[in-house]
């Protein structure tokens, strides 16, 4: 069995809509208040995310019969060694940890509306049933994915709905006037382009799996440019719907900015009804991690000894073991307490190993029937320059953290000069 354009799709919105678009616009609007800056954020955060699909959509037509993703367009674009690198790293920073800080960000925004303390278990259960489901076949993976999607998109188009016909309150932070100016140019713009480039995190998620997708020479572009495009206009307006409906010194600095919105227009009761809506949609988030990093991990441990063990399929194809493996790490950084911390050390590699993806596409000659990503090479170039300006910030800014993550890529690296499979490359 293969899927279906649509199920890639929802792969991406999926693994792209968690909880960033929810919570930036509070750090946001504490340094850039101008309605046209905010715009301007998340349209050049759309303009970068297509960028990024449209060279995916070429390396994942080009190798159309291999899942993997980053690890195969490095690994064969560049050299195995920081294909090897990518991989190590996708393992916990990339996968586990995201679907690990979904888990206790669901928790956050369900407590409050059932008024329970912990709801641990409900978060371990909701992982380990995520993880049966992805263990069984294409087609349970499929049906679970595009359900879980759908309650997504209908709880964002609830809010979406409510921002058209709610009037505007009192004082909101809708801001129109030539103020932009003064502010587009400025570190604080840069420094919230920031938040902005991590809620899009995700458009790549269907070239991960691109051997599952049916016909992906034609379905994996449409895949990928439909679901960013589309997310990208999602974005917009929310953001526009959170300023609409509440004031900008409710919003500065905090978190929960779509509770406290849609607080001011439904109530305390319909604040947390939304919370409750955060935290169910996240569990879509949490499938497309878990569906693609076992890609990841299973291709990986093809080609490497110390791997081989996750490298073993069922008969259907599924990577139940490299599945179970990220299963099982994201629920020991679950109780470990130092997911942050993780998040931090990995984030400096993480950005890193997504731009030798891109950079990838440069030493990758196109074939017949690879999709034309245009304006090949400026836009890759132009998205390797906003990548490298992110990085130098991230180190600059957090030192420690990134001078620990790269000690980790270095542990790992050494794995890699053991003895390889005799299918290495």
């Amino acid at each position: 069995m293969k899927i279906s354009w649509r199920t890639a799709c929802a792969l991406v919105i999926s693994n792209m809509v968690g909880t960033g678009v929810f919570t930036s616009l509070g750090f946001q609007l504490a340094v850039v208040q101008n309605t046209w800056s905010i715009v301007l954020l998340w349209v050049l955060g759309g303009v970068l995310a297509l960028i990024g699909a449209f060279t995916f959509a070429e390396l994942g037509t080009h190798y159309a019969h291999e899942n993997g993703g980053d690890y195969v367009f490095i690994s064969k674009g560049l050299h195995p060694f920081l294909g090897y690198l990518s991989a190590w790293v996708s393992l916990v920073g990339g996968f586990a940890a995201p679907v690990a800080i979904a888990g206790k960000a669901m928790e956050s925004y369900l407590a409050p509306a059932f008024g329970l303390p912990n709801l641990r278990v409900l978060t371990v259960a909701v992982v380990l049933l995520i993880g049966l489901l992805h263990s069984v076949s294409l087609r349970h993976s499929s049906v679970f994915q595009n359900a879980t999607t759908l309650v997504k998109i209908g709880f964002i188009a609830a809010i979406l709905a409510v921002g058209v016909f709610a009037p505007a309150i009192f004082g909101n932070a809708l801001r129109w006037d030539s103020s932009y100016q003064a502010e587009v140019f400025t570190s604080p713009f840069a420094v919230s382009l920031l938040y902005v480039t991590y809620a899009y995190t995700g458009w790549n998620a269907a070239a991960y799996i691109v051997a599952e997708i049916r016909d992906p020479r034609r379905n994996l572009p449409r895949a990928l440019l439909l679901g960013t495009l589309g997310v990208a206009i999602i974005y917009v307006c929310l953001q526009l719907v959170l300023l609409k409906l509440a004031r900008v010194e409710q919003l500065q600095g905090q978190v929960d900015v779509a509770v406290i919105s849609l607080a001011n227009v439904l109530g305390p009761s319909g604040g947390r009804l939304v919370g409750a809506g955060i935290a169910i949609q996240l569990i879509a988030t949490m499938s497309s991690y878990v569906w693609v990093g076992g890609r990841v991990t299973q291709r990986m441990a093809q080609d490497f000894p110390l791997w081989h063990f996750f490298s073993k399929q069922t008969a259907g194809q599924i990577p139940v073991r490299a599945i179970w493996l990220q299963v099982g790490i994201t629920l020991v950084l679950l109780f470990s307490g130092t997911l942050e911390q993780v998040l931090l050390c990995t984030s400096f590699v993480l950005q890193l190993m997504g731009t030798l993806a891109v950079a990838s596409l440069l030493r990758t000659p196109r074939q017949p029937g690879d999709f034309p990503s245009p304006l090949r090479p400026w836009l890759q170039w132009g998205y390797i320059a906003f990548s490298l300006f992110v990085l130098g910030f991230i180190l600059t800014d957090r030192p420690r953290e990134s001078l620990i993550g790269l000690a980790v890529v270095a542990v790992g690296g050494a794995t890699y000069w053991l003895k390889k499979s005799g299918d290495a490359q």
